[in-house]
């Protein structure tokens, strides 16, 4: 073998070597001789295929020996169990491959392994074996500690990971039983052998306000503070909007327009304005321009593309912008000039945009209103609301109808409408859940909803077929396979959707919602249908929206708290002062991928934690109503117990090893759940009563039992 300092040249020279026809899988040794590589220049060789191996480019197997990844050969992240076994998320394909707890070879939730592919399924799903770890996933771990005499050890919190984390005793840094920790770790183990770790840092004692949620903060590694270097970058920014910033933007101060939120919103990104003239619509969608105050490749840039998003926490935000101009300069606060970038639409009686503008503005919101008062003006027609913004009314009743045209439109080209009502959990100053109930959205949030998307998409459409480099928000079609299995459950209770040779249209899946609207098997097709899809992410090739049926789409509208909208508008903004040349087009070309991949990470990132602290918190609110019963309705059946859901959104379950009066069987066949000897039978969507018997805050689970429902 030549000898090369480039070690990337010779890594080349080496995949020559197993790509050719005398390439089998084989030893060290033998690769050695081959080679004719002598016995001082070894090393070399050994870092070499240390090199491809960590590239994934070559693999050791089980003996040992190194081997190009074949057909059967899959690189994927692994999803680990609290029950020891795990499955492989492959990029590209629509099927998990699932990995029996004997064939995890000491892989950890999050690491990215090669694993070897059974050729025929094992039951329903294809079944693999982790084969090597090309790069471990997780470096620290959150969880909780225990002290012992001479160790310590830590149970993550995060249940995917399976083994809990042994901590010598030097390396407890205080910590006493009960408290939250982050323990960095130092020694993977084998598989057999636990995890070693060191703690870092002491979050606080399990038992104290706030600990809870920042554990969750911890561990998806959330920023919370801002760099000094940033802080100090906000002394540059005014208070107010100056002479100077307004120059040559379009001045719609005198146009009548208002902001449209919840009333807990302090970050105020959009405002609208609408008039009519005979059968055509002027809508005005006007954002903030956070670009102005947010310059590219500023301290202040730079920290919100690492935060990609702000994250909604139940009792706390953590901003992708610092305070000053998410709550200041940049929100539309009424009575105030700010600078927006504004998309001002014609729209004909059929919803169609016959002419649209897109503009830097210089506005000042006429009032703030909440969702709430504008749905009791609209929906409710009441009284007091109505005399006391009255002058609102008209255009208020306007936005009405021009959004029910705008969802109409959506509805017939396919578009589908997941209705889940959201939760609203209310807490006390110490973060205690007071209360949980169903967020249910109103007229006066669909007309904000229809007038953001009909923004979105035409910016999209038109950024588009200018051919300037862009970020898209886009949703491919679900993969056959995924709509295959639906298929065949939908069937079992009745429903039917057609395939195409090209996939399936959206407007199959919003025909099924609308059969199923008010049955009891509402809420679970609608969940399945969900998950049969894939996940939105961004992009810079425009491939459409598959749930949205939209063939361009966009995220335009809220700067202030998502990053891929600030770095379209720093296209937009570029493009409409002409400076959008040759060398500016290829800047863009060259940093869009990594933005998309980015701000797609951060936006999952953000989610899994929403998601994290509302499970908590609803198993925390139902500790305190242990003993109680609640009417629910049953939201899913399994082998091993029974879903039950309440009105307040919190779902427990019934274990089947808890129903003492009879010997149930799972009837998997019509999803239902039969009692041997007495044939009384649970199926989906059914109303029954339950007692809460358990919560677990560490598990997240809530344990409900059925009670008789006196006559």
């Amino acid at each position: 073998m030549k000898r090369s300092n480039d070690i990337e040249e010779r890594a080349r020279m080496l995949m020559d070597f197993f790509g050719s026809s005398e390439y089998r899988p084989m030893r060290f040794k033998d690769i050695a001789a081959i080679l004719q590589v002598p016995k001082d220049s070894r090393d070399e060789l050994r870092d070499v295929l240390d090199f491809l191996v960590a590239k994934g480019k070559i693999i050791t197997d089980e003996k040992g020996r190194y081997r190009l990844p074949g057909d059967r050969l899959k690189t994927g992240i692994f999803s680990g169990t609290q029950k020891g076994y795990g499955f492989v998320i492959i990029e590209g394909e629509s099927e998990d491959v699932f990995i029996p707890e004997n064939a995890v070879k000491g892989a950890m939730h999050g690491d990215k392994v090669v694993i070897a592919v059974n050729d025929e399924k094992n039951g329903k799903r294809k079944e693999g074996a982790v084969l090597q770890i090309l790069e471990r996933g997780m470096k620290e771990v959150v969880g909780t500690f225990y002290r012992s005499r001479n160790f310590g050890f830590v149970i993550p919190d995060n249940q995917k990971l399976g083994y809990d984390i042994f901590i010598p005793k030097e390396f407890t840094k205080g910590a006493i039983t009960g408290h939250k920790v982050v323990a960095a770790i130092t020694s993977y183990g084998n598989g057999s052998q636990n995890p070693e770790g060191k703690i870092t840092e002491i979050i606080g004692h399990i038992n104290d306000p706030g600990v809870d949620i920042m554990s969750v903060v911890k561990a998806y590694d959330l920023p919370v503070e801002f760099p000094a270097e940033v802080m100090k970058s906000l002394e540059s920014i005014p208070e107010e909007v100056r002479p100077e910033d307004i120059r040559d933007r379009i001045d719609i101060r005198d146009i009548l327009t208002i902001t449209i939120d919840g009333e807990d919103a302090k970050d105020l990104d959009d405002a609208v304005s609408l008039t009519k003239e005979g059968d055509i619509y002027h809508l005005g969608v006007h954002i903030a321009d956070v670009t102005h105050y947010v310059r590219e490749g500023s301290a202040l840039d730079k920290e919100a593309l690492k935060r990609g998003t702000s994250v909604y926490l139940v009792d706390r935000v953590i901003p992708m912008l610092p305070h000053k101009l998410s709550n200041g300069i940049c929100s539309l606060n009424p009575g105030v000039d700010r600078l927006a970038l504004s998309c001002f639409m014609d729209i004909d009686s059929k919803g169609n945009v016959i002419g649209h503008k897109i503009a830097e503005t210089v506005i000042r919101s006429d009032k703030r209103m909440t969702y709430t008062d504008v749905a009791k003006i609209v929906e409710d027609h009441d009284e007091e609301l109505s005399k006391k913004y009255e002058e609102l009314v008209p255009m208020l009743m306007l936005m009405l109808e021009l959004s029910e045209i705008l969802k109409a439109r959506r509805h017939k080209r396919g578009a589908i409408n997941f209705d889940f009502p959201e939760s609203k959990i209310i807490v006390d100053k110490n973060g205690k859940p007071l209360e949980i109930r169903a967020y249910e959205r109103n007229k006066a949030t669909k007309i904000i909803e229809e007038f953001m998307l009909i923004a979105n998409e035409t910016v999209a459409e038109d950024y588009f077929w200018q051919e300037i480099p862009f970020l898209y928000r886009t949703h491919e079609k679900p993969g056959d396979e995924k709509i295959k299995a639906l298929a065949i459950f939908i069937n079992n209770f009745g429903y039917s959707i057609k395939v195409g040779q090209e996939n399936i249209h959206p407007k199959e899946l919003q025909k099924l919602l609308v059969k199923i609207e008010d049955t009891p098997e509402e809420s679970l097709i609608s969940r399945l249908t969900l998950r049969s899809m894939k996940q939105a992410k961004y992009t810079v090739e425009n491939t459409g929206h598959f749930g949205l049926s939209a063939k361009y789409y966009t995220h335009f509208t809220s700067p202030i708290r998502r990053y891929p909208d600030l770095q379209i508008h720093r296209i937009i903004k570029e493009n409409l002062k002409g400076k959008l040349n040759e060398e500016r087009m290829g800047h863009y070309g060259k940093i869009l991928h990594e933005v998309a991949d980015q701000s797609s990470r951060t936006e999952r990132r953000a989610d899994e934690a929403e998601r994290e602290v509302e499970k908590m918190k609803k198993v925390e609110y139902m500790e305190g109503h242990i003993g109680e019963t609640f009417k629910g309705v049953i939201s899913g059946i399994t082998s091993w117990g029974i879903y039950v859901e309440l009105p307040n959104t919190v779902e427990g379950m019934v274990r089947v090893s808890a129903m003492g009066d009879d010997y149930y069987i799972y009837d998997e066949e019509h999803y239902q759940m039969i009692g041997e000897h007495t044939r009384k039978t649970y199926k989906l969507g059914q109303t029954v009563t339950v007692e809460v018997i358990a919560a677990d805050k560490m598990l997240r689970t809530i344990d409900f039992m059925f009670v008789e429902d006196e006559e």
